[in-house]
């Protein structure tokens, strides 16, 4: 495989608006032209210039020849500075990254179903097989289905029996895909197709004779506008819809079975069967808080034809204010994972009125069925998830301290059993069933590729279980040792005092000050435990290096009041933990600012750039990857709104607006400030979670404001690829070129060498 170190070539059209523009020249930079637009916008009565609206347009044509000239200067410092260390990573990378890589099992009716990626094809293939021990064969493979890679399986649904399989597919990194059918026995794609879902998920009903989804209307930008492809427009996604699917029919006959209305049409909506298939569970979200509705129609009538055969919509949970995510059921009692009174989560069961009663249209009646605690919040750990399985099993994966715990229990959180783990790591993946005796697990940690374990749950005749745990598949990387690797957790003092931990991986025996990578994330509730990350050890092992990851508020990692310690008004907590973590690295003389770099992306692309407005001189280079960056517009563009969860909203009032307008990354780029690190921006054109403006805009108020400094020599750059979105599903070749930049980047700014 040929793994190209730049990004895609400039057509000749390409290379005659850039001929029009200034190239750089390195020493002092000079940075393509970005013009200046007057445009002012009023904010609770301040005004507030905003000079480069104009990028937010991605089909202007002006945006485009900005964009070639931006790629143009960015892969001409490239190869005139990260030579030959670019080159030797992408060819170590290449040559390691060419593992055999493994999805846990999964079983549905007689049939085993799991992921591989052999080598370094582009995409994960969805194999089957009719035992463990039994020669597994294709069953689907997305490399298949574009010439570049960048076709994407984003989910999978089988049917109870395994007889049918609803696959989606995602193109160029879009959010946006599609709904297929295919009968599995025979591997022929059935005519049934779906347009235009995001967030989105399938619901089969008992017999596998049609499914539910939901889907968005077609964005108007997009509609008559040939040769514009779906993830690069920017304009806000609302109307989402569940309907029905009966196979066989077309998708414009699909019944519609909710809607929240126009006064709601922001709200998020998907859908599951219960384990019997007898209710519809409707999940509403309206942000990324940890809350919804949750709404079920009974299915026991269903025909399969009709959705008038439905039961009636019954409101469960009518309010924002907990979260409920299903995990199985006896009849009408359910079992649910939810934050009700404890932020630290815990397993409760409800047992549902009957179906068609006249309670169940009584919200009053439906606000009064008891919560009965199953699984009660634990004292330090998190309960992130609950699986039921072997019948009447509950598998309760726990985090501690930022790193992964599993247990199992029966449904009345009985007889609690720990599944030991080789060491402090995450459960990347879990596969379990009501109905098998048996489970999977990947285990992961920052130095392992990981092992997939079997467990088998057996009843004695006493009644008592026994749990067996088995390697099943041991994931290796040739010519990479993990015992070269050492991983230790440190807890630091934040600004306000608080403890914050962080991983610190580094080579075994590894002493002094060393270049170094800060990584953090810090927002949406969002935990970051141990993962396997092969780049990561190769800037460890051949370029001496240390990785460290900071586990910042904003997170989940100690529940909910660690994530709310960390938003809103409360954002400044990230970015103090941020900063106190890399000034403590350099305290404990693991690294200095001359050879630190940070690194984050998507609200950690936040993080980074908020971290060098702040604090420019602490770090040597910066690396923000498809960062949001303009948090007085974030909320305009496609899914942003769903963001004032975390953010706030600039326009309720003028306060939230201050909190923003004081960190956000734009806003804040300061002529007199220090000297800014090497900064490289990332960001894909089809990007329609944080859409690319985000990054255009800082990019040019960094180059106009600092780039323009007299002496400013560091670089500061956007890397802009394009047929690429905000990651999920990127293709193996993109993955190894960027990471081939970013690396090299890294190590040519923080005095790193490279060495066999």
């Amino acid at each position: 495989m040929h793994v190209v170190l730049r990004a895609s070539s400039p057509d000749e059209h390409t290379l005659t608006r850039i001929a029009h523009g200034r190239l750089p020249t390195f020493g002092k930079f000079k940075y393509p032209v970005t013009r200046r637009c007057d445009h002012t916008d009023n904010w609770h009565g301040e005004e507030v210039p905003d000079p480069y609206r104009w990028l937010e347009n991605p089909d202007d044509e002006e945006v485009q020849t900005w964009v070639d000239a931006q790629n143009e200067c960015t892969f001409a410092y490239f190869n005139a500075n990260l030579e030959p260390q670019r080159r030797l990573f992408c060819e170590r990378m290449t040559a390691l990254y060419s593992y055999d890589k493994y999805g846990c099992p999964m079983q549905y009716g007689d049939l085993y179903f799991f992921y591989k990626k052999t080598g370094l094809q582009n995409q994960f293939v969805l194999y089957k097989q009719a035992g463990l021990n039994e020669e597994p064969t294709v069953l689907l493979d997305p490399n298949t289905m574009s010439d570049d890679g960048t076709a994407a399986l984003q989910g999978h649904y089988f049917t109870e029996d395994g007889s049918k399989l609803a696959y989606t597919v995602s193109m160029r990194g879009s959010d946006w895909y599609s709904i297929h059918v295919m009968d599995v026995a025979t591997g022929k794609e059935l005519p049934d197709r779906i347009d235009w879902c995001k967030f989105s998920s399938v619901a089969w009903n008992k017999t596998g004779t049609g499914f539910f989804y939901s889907k968005f209307p077609p964005p108007e930008g997009l509609q008559g506008k040939e040769g514009k492809s779906a993830g690069t427009e920017v304009d806000a996604v609302e109307g989402n819809k569940v309907f029905y699917h009966r196979l066989g029919t077309d998708a414009a006959e699909d019944q519609l079975v909710y809607e929240a209305g126009a006064e709601n049409n922001k709200w998020l909506l998907s859908c599951e069967s219960s384990d019997d298939y007898q209710t519809l569970l409707i999940n509403i979200h309206d942000s990324c808080d940890p809350v919804n509705r949750l709404f079920y129609l009974d299915m026991s009538r269903f025909d399969g034809a009709s959705v008038a055969t439905l039961g009636r919509l019954v409101k469960l949970v009518d309010k924002f204010e907990n979260k409920y995510s299903y995990i199985t059921n006896e009849g009408r009692t359910f079992w649910f994972l939810t934050n009700l009174d404890a932020p630290r989560y815990k397993v409760i069961k409800m047992t549902l009125p009957p179906a068609g009663s006249p309670m169940e249209a009584d919200p009053a009646s439906l606000a009064l069925v008891p919560r009965v605690d199953v699984v009660q919040q634990d004292s330090v750990a998190v309960l992130e998830g609950a699986y039921a399985v072997a019948n009447d099993r509950l598998v309760l994966l726990y985090m501690r301290d930022a790193y992964e715990q599993l247990e199992i229990c029966d449904l009345n959180g009985g007889d609690r059993r720990s599944i030991q783990l080789p060491s402090i790591g995450s459960i990347e993946g879990i596969s379990a069933k009501k109905t098998k005796n048996e489970m999977f697990f990947k285990f992961v940690n920052f130095q392992d590729a990981g092992t997939t374990y079997r467990c088998e749950i057996t009843r004695k005749q006493d009644g008592k279980i026994e749990i067996s745990r088995d390697v099943f598949k041991r994931t290796v990387v040739p010519g990479l040792n993990p015992d070269d690797f050492e991983t230790k957790q440190v807890r630091f003092k934040s600004t306000d005092g608080t403890s914050v931990p962080m991983f610190i991986v580094g080579s075994k025996g590894q002493r002094g000050a060393a270049p170094c990578l800060l990584y953090g994330y810090g927002g949406f509730n969002i935990s970051i435990t141990p993962s396997f990350s092969l780049s990561r050890l190769i800037f460890i092992k051949n370029f001496g290096g240390r990785v460290c990851v900071a586990n910042i508020r904003g997170g989940g990692e100690y529940g909910e009041d660690w994530h709310d310690a960390g938003v809103g008004a409360n954002k400044q907590n990230v970015f103090d933990d941020f900063i106190s973590g890399a000034k403590y690295l350099c305290t404990i003389n693991l690294t200095t600012p001359a050879q630190l770099a940070i690194n984050g992306g998507s609200n950690g692309g936040l993080l980074v750039g908020a971290c060098i407005n702040q604090q420019p001189e602490l770090f040597a280079a910066a690396v923000a990857q498809v960062g949001v960056m303009d948090m007085l517009r974030f909320h305009k563009f496609t899914i942003g709104y769903a963001w004032c969860s975390d953010y706030g909203n600039p326009d309720d009032d003028k306060n939230k607006y201050k909190v923003l307008r004081a960190y956000s990354p734009v806003h804040n780029v300061a002529p007199d400030a220090g000297r800014y690190p090497a900064t490289l921006l990332t960001t894909g054109d089809h990007d329609d979670r944080v859409v690319p403006l985000h990054s255009y805009k800082y990019a040019a108020m960094l180059q106009s404001v600092i780039g323009s400094r007299k002496g400013e020599n560091n670089p500061l750059l956007i890397r802009i690829d394009t047929r690429s979105g905000h990651g999920a599903g990127k293709p193996t070749s993109k993955v190894i070129e960027e990471s081939s930049d970013i690396w090299a980047f890294i190590a040519r700014h923080t005095g790193a060498v490279w060495r066999d």
